[in-house]
This record gives structure tokens, sequence and C-alpha cells, in this order.
């Protein structure tokens, strides 16, 4: 097939055939084990370059075409949420899958430890402030699930959080699971459409990714000493991640567990999921009434008459 020509139709089933074995809607049966994070579906290496292709030629482009409308109808919002172990490819995979996308109509936040402010609030807020506004796409670059993953693998850090002693209990985390689920129904109900992405890299590759950031100078910028040290808690974090997509996976909110080893893959996947989202909207340009159209018929006869 020739990527370059593929008609709208064919890139979004496309696009669904490649997002879909990734797509978590019910997180009962879920087990992180089942997920090889090396998995590229049927696409050998080989594959490859044909596969960057699809991206740059069909994806991008898709994207773009999807996101004008999305603004231009002004009536709905998506919002992406990236979460990963430290040098899955976060940073690259938002800046590969969305550099078609009109910045005016696309917003990135990066989440990381909470400031002194948002220490005094409650743990959604510095995200509530930064929700997409309608018509635009937000990237949250980690997010409130950090409240269930690094604060659950380090519980010291509740203590920053000056909460009621009486409220740290041995069911927080079904607590605030309960409280993200009932939260992102809220978002729906409100057509802020959420999607999720798990980017799965296995320890060994992010050993090799961290060693590439020790011996590569352009790399080093990279690197922090507190990466070694979250590794030592692979196994929890691991757990954790299990547990957080078991219990906030749902129709409304999917997870997409994306395989993270080969990132050429893990582009193509997150593209086409968010390609599949745009699509579902059913999104068309606003429809201009009679009023309108006289008026820009008269703003036509005013330009062809004068110089």
């Amino acid at each position: 097939m020739n990527w370059k020509h593929m008609t709208e139709k064919q890139i979004i089933r496309t696009a669904r055939k490649l997002a879909r074995p990734f797509r978590i809607t019910n997180g009962a049966k879920f087990r992180l084990k089942d997920v090889d994070p090396g998995d590229t579906l049927d696409f050998s290496p080989d594959d490859k370059a044909e596969l960057k292709e699809r991206l740059a030629a069909n994806g991008i482009r898709m994207l773009a075409a999807l996101q004008d409308k999305l603004y231009a109808d002004d009536k709905w919002a998506v919002l992406l949420i990236f979460q990963a172990m430290d040098a899955a490819g976060k940073d690259s995979t938002i800046k590969h899958v969305m550099s078609g996308v009109n910045p005016q109509g696309c917003q990135v936040f990066s989440f990381k430890a909470p400031s002194v402010e948002e220490l005094d609030h409650d743990y959604l807020w510095r995200c509530v402030t930064r929700l997409p506004n309608r018509g635009h796409i937000g990237i949250f670059n980690r997010s409130y699930y950090e409240e269930t993953l690094v604060v659950r693998v380090h519980p010291e850090l509740l203590e920053k959080q000056k909460l009621p002693p009486q409220l740290v209990g041995k069911h927080i985390w079904k607590e605030r699971f309960a409280d993200i689920r009932h939260f992102e129904r809220y978002l729906t109900h409100n057509g802020i459409i959420v999607r999720k992405f798990f980017l799965h890299v296995s320890k060994k590759e992010q050993k090799r990714r961290f060693l590439e950031r020790i011996e590569d100078p352009d790399k080093n910028w990279k690197f922090s000493a507190s990466d070694i040290a979250e590794r030592e808690h692979w196994d929890e974090y691991m757990a954790a991640y299990e547990d957080m997509i078991q219990n906030t996976a749902t129709p409304e909110a999917p997870w997409y567990v994306v395989p993270a080893d080969n990132k050429w893959f893990t582009r193509i996947v997150v593209a086409a999921a968010i390609i599949e989202t745009l699509a579902d909207l059913d999104l068309k340009y606003p429809q201009v009434g009679p009023a309108k159209q006289k008026e820009l018929a008269a703003a036509k006869r005013a330009l062809l008459t004068k110089k």
C-alpha cells in the first residue's frame, strides 16, 4: 500500500487496528505481565521505516486535520494523560506525535513534585486548573495519578500533604481510585474526553537508556541520580501501576498500555489512539446560517469591486 495516498477512512481504520489491542476499558482482569514491553504486533524491525513513513505522511496530517475541526467546533476538549517509568519515552512521544498540531489549540503541562502552594490544596487542584478549554487538546506529562504511584511507593510523602490523620487509613488508595473514576466521569459528562497512556518499558531497556544518557555527552542533562534510586523500587512501581489500571480503566476513560521498548512503535500506537479518539467525535466544521452567508457574499462583492 502507498501510505502517502491513503484515504481518510483508510487512515482511521488502520488507526483502530493499531490502537485497539492496547486499550483497556475494564481493568478487572488486567495483568501487567500479559503485556510485552517489546511487542510490535505483527511488524518486524524491517517494517520500521514504512511505519515511520505512515506516521509522518498520514498520522500527523490526519491529527492536524482533526484538531482543526476540534478547534473550530469549540464543543469538545480532549485530555491526554501520559504516565511511565523514567526513560520510557514520554517526552519524545509527545514531541513526535503532536508535531503537526497547531500550538494555539494544544497545551502541554509537566507535573513534577508539588509546590508549597499546591500542597496547600487537594491533590486534584493543580491538574484541575490546567484542564483544556473547549476546542483544545490538553496533554498531561504525569498527572494526578502520581498520587497513586510515587506517593504510594513513598508513603512518607503523604505527611507533606497535611491531611487529617483520620483520613490516612488502609483504604486510602481505593478511595483515591474511586475519586479519580468519579472525576473522570464528571469530565466526560462535561465534554472533556479523557484518554490515558501508560508507556510500558522493560527494566532491561530502561537500563540501556540510562547508560546511553550517561555515556552520551549530549544526553547527560537528561540523567538524574534520583532515577537510579527510583529504579530500586521497580517491583513496587509495577504493582502500583497494575493496581492503578485495574481500578481506573473505564469505557469513558480507558487506559492504553503501550509497549515502549521500541520508540517507533510506541509513537505509532499513541498517534493511532488519538486519531481514533478524535474520529469517534464525528467532528465537523460549523455550518453558517443565512445571515452569515449574506455577510460573506457582501464582503466578496466589496472585495471584487475595489482595488
